[in-house]
This record gives structure tokens, C-alpha cells and sequence, in this order.
């Protein structure tokens, strides 16, 4: 498959030309990548099975992972949803259109290939005006994961999108760099009390704001058990990966340097390659290795902008292994600890 990718000249003025022909693609069955405000999506007919089942083939991902039905307003939202709950009406008012998934109980037109065989259906109205644009042109709600192989740090450019999906999907849409660079937060309305099942850049301090009591899933926490059913992405299987072996070092910071400096020695010595995941405030204090720094402490919305794109460029250096400083728990930092745990397999050296 020849994969075409189109670049959208100027995201603040966009001409329904330009996404005429990814809209068709959706409304076809095929396969588009497009920005959003978070990562770079793969979209594809949220309400055709067989449409779904292209983007599970494209990623390599696991079919009972669900996928995240995006919208373009919210009279898109009402169809896709068996009711809409008060804590689902609450927090999409006060967040929608943005980076926030609601789990809300599936109608019946909701196929179980776009739930991963649940019966909650995860949506999210995207507020990047390249994204809104398309689903509102496509005419169809578009199930779309982040448009990466299944495990890989998620793409923050169309060119992250190029390296996966090439050859495999009809599509891409170049709408430049993403904004927020972490997946969107996840929160299941469906039960009683709302459930943190992804954090993001609505925080948890946001979302209590909004509706008071918020439960956090365990999964969120803790490695997830073999059978966990997973009721929104990314919380059974390892994600966020790059190849090499990575490791956070958690604690006092003068420490944490230190421990990751004699780290770095003790591989250079046998003759591996090794990167660091620092901050601006510390890059200096790193002298050995691929030294990476991924934004400003002070700022954690550098952080997570970049973290990804700082992943990738790794696997692009061939490096053996990866040490990592730790971050703040609260707030952003929350979103920013969860993908690196997770990119690290849950290794964490507290020093």
C-alpha cells in the first residue's frame, strides 16, 4: 500500500479541501493518521467493525485494547452512549472539546471490535482544529488510537507516524508538532463514582474540581495482573517503550545524579551505549553518555511535550539502555510518571 501524506499548509485557517479526501478514506473504511492536540491518531469508521479491525492489524495491538471513538460536538455524542451520566455531562462541559476521554455505557450501534468486546464505549472530542475538522467532514464518529506500533512511544509528529505506518495505512495528515504530547485522560462515568483510568493533562486536582469525588484505578498504580481486562488504553499492556532497556531513578536530586553518573560509568565501561533523561535544570551534571534533556521542572508542560520525541530519538542513537530522573506524582507530573513507568517496565531504583 502506497501511504500518502499531506501536509496542511495552515492549521489555523484549514480548507475542507485539504482533509476532503481523508474524510472519504474514513467514511470508506480505510486508514488515516492525523494530529490532535495530545499525540497523532489512526482513525478509522468508529461504527465499522471491519474498519476497526485494520487499525488492531496496521498497530500490531491486542484486540481486546479498547479504542477511543472521537467526535466532533456533542450532539455527535448522545447516539454512541446508552445515557449520558451527570459526572459525564459535568466534565464534558467544563473540558470538552480538549484532551479528555469520558467511558460512558455503549449503545447498541457501537460495535464490540471498536470496545475491545466491552460494553462502555470510550469518546473523546479532540479541540485540534485539524482533528475536529475531519471527523465533522468524515461524518462518522472515528475510533482512533495513537498512531504508533503497539507499544511504542506515541507519535508527536507526522513524521513519528511516517516511521510506523508507512506502507500500512492509506493516509497521513502533516498538521506539525502536537501540543500536549501526552495521551489524553482517560475517566470511566459509567459506575457510580467517576474512575481515573489514564491521567493526562486534565489532572486529577482538575477533575475533583469539577465533580468532587474521583476513585483512581489500581492499574494506574501497580503492573496490572495477566488478566486484567482493560477498560480504556494502555492500561494492560507494556506501552510507551523505546527498545533499549530504561530505568527510573527516583529520589533526593543531588542523589539521584549521582547514582545516575555512576550508572552511566559502570555501562560505559563494558562497552554499551548509554542516554539520560534529564531536565534543564540538571543537564550539566550529566558529562558521560547521550545526555537528553526533556524540558524545564518548573514547567511540566515542556515535559510532557517532548517526552516521546526524546523516546524515539533514543531507538534513532541505538542506545543499550536508558537511565531516567523522576518526576513529580501531582498534577501533570502524574501523566508524565505514569508513561515512564510504564516505558520502563515498572523498573524503578528508589536511591
Amino acid at each position: 500500500m502506497n501511504t500518502k501524506l499531506v501536509k496542511i499548509e495552515d492549521t489555523k485557517q484549514i480548507k475542507d479541501e485539504e482533509l476532503a479526501e481523508a474524510a472519504q478514506i474514513l467514511r470508506d473504511g480505510g486508514l488515516v493518521a492525523f494530529p490532535t492536540e495530545t499525540v497523532y491518531g489512526l482513525g478509522a469508521n468508529a461504527l465499522d467493525e471491519a474498519a476497526a479491525k485494520k487499525i488492531y492489524a496496521a498497530k500490531g495491538r491486542p484486540s481486546d485494547n479498547p479504542l477511543i471513538a472521537h467526535i466532533s460536538c456533542l450532539e455527535e455524542l448522545k447516539p454512541l452512549v446508552a445515557y449520558i451520566p451527570e459526572a459525564g455531562r459535568k466534565l464534558a462541559e467544563a473540558y470538552w472539546p480538549g484532551p479528555l476521554t469520558m467511558v460512558f455505557p455503549k449503545s447498541d450501534i457501537v460495535p464490540y471490535g471498536t470496545t475491545g468486546g466491552l460494553d462502555t464505549v470510550a469518546v473523546r472530542m479532540p479541540s485540534d482544529p485539524v482533528a475536529n475538522r475531519l471527523i465533522k467532514l468524515a461524518g462518522v464518529p472515528v475510533a482512533a488510537p495513537s498512531a504508533n506500533t503497539s507499544g511504542r512511544p506515541s507519535p508527536t509528529t507526522a513524521q513519528h507516524v511516517w516511521q510506523d505506518m508507512e506502507g500500512k495505512i492509506e493516509m497521513i495528515l502533516d498538521g506539525g508538532p502536537v501540543g500536549i504530547g501526552v495521551e489524553s485522560t482517560i475517566v470511566d462515568v459509567s459506575g457510580d463514582v467517576p474512575t481515573l483510568l489514564r491521567p493526562g493533562a486534565i489532572t486529577m486536582e482538575m477533575l475533583r474540581e469539577t465533580v468532587g469525588r474521583v476513585e483512581i484505578d489500581p492499574a494506574i498504580q501497580a503492573p496490572p495482573s495477566a488478566d486484567l481486562r482493560p477498560k480504556a488504553p494502555g492500561m494492560k499492556y507494556r506501552h510507551y517503550a523505546p527498545h533499549a532497556d530504561l530505568q527510573l531513578v527516583e529520589g533526593e536530586t543531588d542523589k539521584v545524579v549521582e547514582t545516575i553518573n555512576a550508572l552511566v560509568k559502570e555501562k560505559l565501561a563494558e562497552g554499551k551505549k548509554v542516554g539520560v533523561i534529564c531536565t534543564d535544570e540538571t543537564k550539566d551534571r550529566f558529562p558521560q553518555g547521550e545526555v537528553r534533556s526533556v524540558g524545564l521542572r518548573a514547567k511540566e508542560e515542556t515535559i510532557a511535550h517532548n517526552l516521546f520525541a526524546v523516546l524515539r530519538e533514543f531507538d534513532d542513537l541505538d542506545v543499550d539502555c536508558i537511565y531516567s530522573e523522576s518526576f513529580s506524582k501531582d498534577h501533570l507530573g502524574q501523566a508524565i510518571m505514569n508513561r515512564l513507568t510504564k516505558a520502563a517496565g515498572y523498573h524503578v531504583l528508589k536511591v
